[in-house]
């Protein structure tokens, strides 16, 4: 609630809360400060005070008194039409298990802008840590220290919030292919993502590289883009005599575009064209069929720069626990090589 002074509203004060519990606000203050003990009924009724009231803690005083504000900040480029949000829900998540507060600073401008943005903040006094997801010139992970704060860089987004680094590792495409080779198919379809993308490049060099490997015949490399439509078109315009047997997408969207276009012609997947993607998405695991793709634990890496922020404000070990690597997820729309020298394609 607000106190309502001459047509005005205003914040209660701890006092206020005081006279409402029947104690001092020397008491609410180490209360609210975690400096007990308090008898059971004391806590009680300053709780019930605090909830009537409506009461919020200035947290700016606090942290003058105890240097401590519970605030870290996660540094964004100004992509807003990518905001990696898996990522910072493993890092709010984090930070909220440490009980602690997450707030998002989005930087315009280059790299040298959100450096000293970084800067700015760790000398503020106002954040205990600073958490950025992509590289700061000149700056490197350093603990908490005297009138700075802590400082982590993931660094693994560039300027446009595009995966690089861990997330754009495309080894996992490797085994898709082998995985296809084992159940029989010898002809691959590769549409890909964007080339302007590290994770999107990474997997059209691993995929050529696993074929010429293998001894496998690449039917084309297609695409050059995220969406479902990108799939579509590829698929839609693959000849149907070309041998092709096996579609591996750059990731889940481009998949099932491949796989709508497929069930407009008359394709059946996995029986006439086995359709792999990237990213376990929702969405995938209940299409129909479901879809094999790869599995991303992008939580797990904001989970992970978050608690390693964490341990450098409190001087703490850093996590010893890595994210899961990218793991392959084998579903039905992926099968047995279609039986050599039956007619099963034909457009309707």
């Amino acid at each position: 609630m607000a106190i309502d002074v001459g047509g005005t509203s205003r914040a209660p004060t701890i006092h206020e809360v005081a006279r409402r519990a029947g104690v001092s606000h020397q008491t609410v203050s180490r209360y609210l400060r975690d400096m007990g003990p308090f008898k059971p009924a004391t806590t009680e009724r300053v709780e019930k005070a605090i909830r009537e009231l409506n009461y919020r803690p200035n947290m700016i005083a606090r942290s003058m008194r105890t240097r401590r504000t519970g605030v870290l900040a996660v540094i964004l480029p100004s992509q807003l039409d990518a905001m990696p949000t898996p990522t910072l829900a493993g890092a709010a998540k984090a930070a909220h298990a440490a009980g602690c507060f997450m707030e998002i600073s989005v930087v315009d401008g280059t790299a040298q802008d959100r450096a000293a943005r970084a800067i700015e903040l760790l000398e503020s006094g106002r954040v205990e840590g600073v958490l950025s997801l992509s590289a700061l010139p000149g700056l490197t992970d350093r603990p908490k220290g005297p009138g700075t704060a802590a400082l982590t860089v993931l660094d693994q987004y560039d300027d446009d919030l595009r995966g690089i680094g861990p997330l754009a590792d495309a080894s996992v495409m490797a085994d898709i292919v082998r995985s296809l080779a084992e159940l029989g198919h010898r002809k691959f379809l590769h549409i890909a993502g964007p080339q302007d993308w590290a994770s999107a490049r990474a997997r059209r060099r691993v995929f050529e590289e696993t074929v010429a490997e293998l001894g496998l015949v690449c039917g084309g490399v297609v695409g050059g883009g995220w969406g479902p439509e990108v799939g579509y078109a590829a698929v839609s315009d693959l000849d149907a005599a070309s041998g092709v047997t096996a579609v591996v997408a750059a990731n889940d969207y481009v998949a099932m575009g491949a796989m709508r276009a497929a069930h407009e012609r008359g394709w059946r997947v996995p029986q006439d064209l086995s359709v792999t993607g990237w990213d376990d998405l929702g969405t995938g695991r209940y299409a129909t069929p479901s879809l094999s793709t790869v599995s991303v634990d992008r939580q797990g890496q904001g989970r992970q720069a978050m608690s390693r922020l964490i341990a450098l404000v409190r001087d703490e070990a850093p996590p010893v626990v890595s994210p899961e690597a990218n793991q392959l997820i084998l579903r039905e729309s992926s099968g047995p090589v279609p039986p050599s020298g039956s007619a099963w394609r034909g457009d309707t």
